[in-house]
């Protein structure tokens, strides 16, 4: 893919919200010039760095992913391949744009939490359900039973966790499903389910395509049940991180191009640590294991080099002007939606058209609504899918916003949304269970979480509320909707597609 494509997707993702927050700016919710400006630039830096990124990721990340997978699997030694998948899977979590968001947004209401001991625990999360994943394709263990098994412990362990760890725990679900881990974990479940494929005595090709989705959904289990350990752990030592909030980490302080400036430092020496275990990784793979031709090899380095500056330039950007113009939006409509009704509604339909605009302009999200047409031999159209996603998680955001002024609990959405989701499992075609539960992290890309949680964040500040516990668990939210969505769609495609072999054998007869 060139640069001009990945590009032209990442202005398409990024674009919409700019436009919109800068009218609403400069009208009904007026916001500073210095926050307008900053917003702009930072706008600028999100695209040009994701743009560079993701593009780093496609042409020297993604294939360690997928060579290393069949490479580790045609060894046949179990312990080896579960043990590098564990490896792979904690490595790029690290790496993950969206996670060191997350970690920053935790921070700034409980500056007590260590960010990378936060980012340890999910990472570590990440590692084990990958190699659990992994050993799922390789037993043929039926995908809803281990979801199903999983999410009821997560549940249940979630009762034991301070409530302000509670929406951080799910939000890491989504948020670690981000453009570094997606595609480096489906990789690897592509790879691993290629080789077991090709080594299938009875040639049971079907099973194995159907195992190459599902390992995505699989390891963003792993962070929800880290960070509800690590709440625990917390909680056990007494400490203040689980029930204290603090101001907002992204002062409004300064204006212009200095302010991006000053991030720099602490922001590449952050980008170092978390991208040198993965480089150093790859270095490893291709001695030891992969032992691709030189060309390749300089190929993957340049990418390496592109996620870098990439990744460099959308942290700053993002911490520098897109969440604190979020969490400003989010201020100024949170404290007039206590002034009468009208803001009231006003602070949800925002909250609906941001669900509506973001999950329609995610690049992620067409490659997934392209995905399944294909698959259902255009019998579920892409349109059809892009309504049912944006309609899904424009509501999950109104929610959000619902819970920032009211305060409800996050398990009256949770737990009747993934006890849905679950049962549907059992229903729906099983390539369609997989294809759900990886696409979670699909809608809850990089916008949802820079800028939507600042925007939550500032809107239950401003109205009176704990941010800690009513702003947290919008990504959860976000990230459960296709869950639903793509399941239903997949029993409405098994539904004609049986109606169609129906009438081709009623067809047949009368002949």
């Amino acid at each position: 893919m060139n640069l001009f494509q990945k590009f032209r997707e990442t202005v398409s993702s990024v674009l919409p919200i700019m436009i919109l927050v800068i009218v609403m700016g400069l009208t009904i919710a007026p916001l500073s010039f210095t926050v307008m400006s900053r917003f702009v630039i930072g706008g600028i830096l999100v695209i040009f760095g994701l743009t560079i990124f993701l593009l780093g990721v496609d042409i020297g990340i993604l294939p360690i992913g997928e060579r290393s997978g069949a490479a580790l699997t045609a060894k046949r030694s179990l312990p080896l391949l579960l043990g590098t998948a564990f490896l792979i899977g904690f490595i790029v979590t690290v790496a993950e744009p969206d996670v060191q968001v997350l970690a920053d947004q935790v921070r700034g209401i409980a500056p007590d939490v260590s960010k990378w001991g936060l980012i340890f625990m999910i990472a570590v999360g990440v590692g084990l359900f990958v190699a659990l994943g992994i050993l799922r394709t390789v037993l043929s263990i039926p995908l809803n039973i281990l979801l199903t098994i999983s999410y009821i412990f997560v549940f249940v362990m979630a009762f034991f966790t301070p409530a302000t760890f509670q929406g951080v725990a799910f939000d890491s679900g989504g948020a670690t499903t981000g453009p570094m881990t997606v595609p480096f974990i489906m990789a690897l479940g592509v790879g691993v389910a290629a080789v077991r494929a090709k080594s299938d005595k009875n040639g049971k090709l079907k099973s194995s395509s159907d195992d190459s989705f599902g390992l995505t959904g699989i390891a963003s289990i792993g962070p929800v049940l880290a960070v509800i350990v690590y709440g625990i752990i917390l909680s056990g030592g007494n400490s203040s991180s689980a029930d204290s909030v603090a101001e907002s980490s992204h002062g409004l302080a300064g204006s212009g191009i200095l302010v991006f400036l000053n991030l720099l430092p602490s922001i590449f020496k952050e980008v170092a640590a978390a991208l040198a275990p993965l480089a150093g990784m790859a270095v490893l793979f291709q001695i030891f294991l992969l032992k691709m031709p030189p060309m390749q090899v300089v190929r993957m380095a340049r990418g390496f080099v592109m996620s870098f500056v990439g990744l460099i330039l959308f942290l700053t950007g993002a911490q520098g002007g897109f969440m604190p113009a979020g969490e400003a939006l989010g201020n100024v409509l949170g404290a007039a939606s206590q002034t009468g009704t009208f803001w009231t509604a006003l602070l949800v339909v925002t909250g609906l058209v941001f669900g509506a605009i973001i999950v329609s302009a995610e690049p992620a999200v067409w490659v997934l609504t392209d995905q399944v047409e294909s698959i259902s031999g255009g019998t579920i159209k892409r349109k059809v899918m892009l309504g049912a996603l944006s309609s899904g998680v424009a509501i999950s955001i109104g929610i959000s916003m619902l819970r920032v002024l009211f305060g409800f609990s996050l398990w009256y959405i949770l737990i009747p949304g993934y006890s849905l989701a679950l049962i549907l499992s059992f229903i729906c075609p099983k390539l369609f269970t997989g294809i759900a539960f990886d696409s979670g992290g699909v809608a809850s890309g990089p916008m949802t979480s820079t800028f939507i949680l600042s925007f939550t964040l500032g809107a239950s500040a401003s109205s009176g509320g704990n941010p800690a516990v009513d702003a947290f668990g919008v990504i959860a939210l976000v990230a459960m909707t296709p869950l639903i969505a793509i399941q239903v769609l997949g029993i409405i495609f098994k539904i004609k597609s049986g109606r169609a072999e129906k009438a081709k054998i009623v067809s047949e007869v009368q002949e």
